[in-house]
């Protein structure tokens, strides 16, 4: 930009210079020029910006492969340590510090991951199985439970619930969901998930929570990465969050060939609803 401005100032000077008058093409000639300019500055930046975005995510993707291994290792030693049998009880909770921050690196790396693979053009790579989403949700409500164990979850269907889906990846999706619930939902009022089969062509996912609501502006962003829908009063306990989990969790659905999507007021409080495709 700095160069533009001089540029334009340098032929301009000179250009004035040796005209001691203006032509009747001369102005239409200046406005070439400066035409000439904006279109040379705009390829420049547009060029600069896709370097640098290149350059990032070839840096997210080798930090997050070279980091699994060791990551893993820490996970691993730990794990090994649990089924040791620690007495101390001083140790083993240390011990299952560990292992719980091991595993949100890994989770973290995962979304970095899955962003790079995304910048490159490249689809969230899906398995599909035919489960019963009833069985996952409660699967993933019982793994948060044990953690949050001051926290009440609700799993209720009705209609089929089995469709065909990645396991795996639909339950990092609603892991999301129902940790982002209890992260920012009302601590007195329950999570709930509902399953709906009614449809003989979709089954629908809805992941609900009281509490503050997110900002109408807000809702039509969230799903974009580095975003994150509602302030946290206490920063440095979720100071490791990058604010990439919705952003996966759509990319994850879109994959499946379903669609998220999010409500969220003072009076209903906020659910994100899943709609995917039977088969």
């Amino acid at each position: 930009m700095v160069s533009d401005r001089a540029l334009r100032a340098s032929v301009v000077k000179q250009w004035v210079a040796h005209h001691q008058g203006l032509a009747a093409t001369d102005v239409e000639d200046l406005t070439r020029f400066n035409e000439a300019i904006d279109q040379a500055v705009t390829e420049s930046v547009a060029h600069y910006t896709k370097t640098i975005n290149d350059s990032r995510n070839l840096f997210l993707g080798v930090l997050g492969h070279d980091l699994r291994n060791p990551i893993g290792a820490v996970s691993m030693g730990a794990q090994w340590m649990e089924r040791s049998g620690i007495t101390n009880p001083k140790q083993a909770r240390v011990v299952s510090e560990i292992r719980t921050a091991a595993g949100r690196a890994t989770q973290i790396l995962n979304d970095l991951l899955d962003l790079t693979r995304s910048s490159f053009g490249t689809e969230i790579p899906v398995v599909k199985t035919k489960i019963d989403m009833v069985a996952l949700c409660q699967e993933i409500a019982d793994e948060l439970r044990a953690i949050h164990t001051d926290r009440d979850f609700e799993v209720t269907h009705d209609g089929d619930p089995t469709c065909s889906c990645d396991a795996a990846r639909l339950g990092q999706v609603l892991s999301n969901l129902m940790g982002n619930a209890i992260q920012y939902g009302d601590r007195e009022q329950p999570i709930t998930v509902r399953i709906a089969g009614n449809d003989p062509d979709t089954v629908t996912i809805a992941v609900h929570n009281m509490g503050p609501p997110i900002p109408p502006d807000t809702q039509k962003l969230v799903f974009q990465s580095w975003m994150r829908g509602q302030d946290i009063s206490d920063e440095s306990e979720h100071s490791t969050h990058l604010g990439l989990g919705l952003y996966i969790a759509k990319l994850i659905v879109e994959a499946h060939g379903g669609e998220i999507s999010v409500a969220s007021n003072e009076q209903t409080g906020t659910t994100f609803s899943l709609r995917l495709p039977r088969s």
